[in-house]
């Protein structure tokens, strides 16, 4: 079907898109600009954090240089402390809206909207909108039944990580599958040696190990896309919250906890509601079971930000199967 959008009678809804190099924080805002060009025709530029300095200065004397010759933007956007001035430097200068992803650190005031996980405790405010966890890019595919995902993360400011604890759940998840193929990768932080001393345990068949370093980009948004069943250590907040978008069964590698605060809180939460099941209730007979609907806050905070009119007349998507959106060079 055409589309109804005329590009010499409307334009798109154009959004500035800010990045700190962080791949945790570049995926949210990937996940909304495409959660958004579903909905609209829209035009992205993209912009890399400055010094906070040079920002200031930048917002002090009302200019943003980057911007310069642009067209003005609709939406400004971007995750991460660093991006924070370099976006209010590019509103002052060149208009637009401001959308900061996660708890900012500066005065929630000075933004448009702020969406913010509710595992943070955010105050109730006009301009604030809470999330169930971190907004992602991953979504559902074509599901393999019997595709298993077993994803390790390492020590981090909330969680011990024991191996030996950690070994004893994976091999535990494997031998209750033993049938089943399953695809373990582990991450940065994750500690020398683990992966080995899971090899040399033995694997069932058609499993396997892959180093992050060896993936391709993009390769676990799309082995998420595709598994029914995925486990996720419980530092890996990000990765716990891809899975769920996904649409799978998610179970949780337990692990000792340094605090009991916003992220315990936050996991405590998804668990009561059944969205997870952590390590121990599994041992105790509770199943993994996939979600009713996936999780889709990247949608759902689509839908807010279009609802307050931010969206130019006639850059709505109105019929299935329009183009994408533009994207500018």
């Amino acid at each position: 079907m055409p589309s109804t959008f005329s590009r010499t009678t409307e334009r798109p809804l154009r959004i500035w898109r800010f990045r700190d190099g962080k791949p945790g924080h570049e995926n949210q805002t990937a996940g909304l600009v495409q959660a958004l060009e579903r909905r609209c025709h829209l035009q992205l530029h993209e912009f890399t954090s400055v010094p906070a300095p040079r920002a200031l200065a930048w917002w002090l004397g009302g200019r943003y240089p980057p911007g310069a010759g642009l067209p003005a933007p609709d939406l400004i956007l971007g995750a991460g402390h660093a991006t924070h001035l370099p976006m209010l430097a590019a509103r002052r200068a060149h208009g637009g809206r401001v959308l900061v992803l996660m708890k900012p650190s500066l005065p929630c005031r000075w933004f448009d909207l702020c969406l913010v996980p509710e595992h943070d405790r955010p105050p109730a405010r006009p301009n604030l909108m809470t999330t169930c966890g971190v907004l992602t890019p991953v979504r559902p595919g074509v599901k393999d039944p019997r595709l298993g995902l077993i994803l390790l993360g390492g020590p981090s400011r909330h969680h011990d990580w024991p191996p030996a604890l950690v070994l004893r759940q994976v091999r535990a998840i494997l031998a209750a599958n033993p049938r089943d193929p399953w695809e373990i990768t582990d991450s940065r932080r994750t500690p020398p040696g683990l992966l080995a001393e899971l090899a040399a345990g033995g694997l069932p068949p058609g499993s396997r190990i892959l180093p992050w370093r060896a993936t391709p980009p993009g390769w676990l948004a799309g082995r998420l896309a595709e598994a029914t069943r995925v486990w996720v250590s419980e530092d890996s907040v990000s990765m716990l919250y891809e899975a769920l978008s996904a649409g799978a069964a998610v179970g949780l590698i337990q692990l000792p906890r340094r605090s009991h605060g916003r992220v315990a809180h936050g996991l405590d939460a998804l668990a009561e509601a059944g969205r997870i099941v952590p390590f121990d209730a599994w041992r105790a007979g509770r199943p993994l079971q996939p979600p009713a609907r996936p999780l889709d806050e990247a949608g759902r905070c689509a839908d807010a930000i279009l609802a307050r009119g931010w969206c130019p007349p006639g850059a709505r998507r109105v019929a299935a199967g329009t183009p994408p959106g533009e994207a500018a060079p």
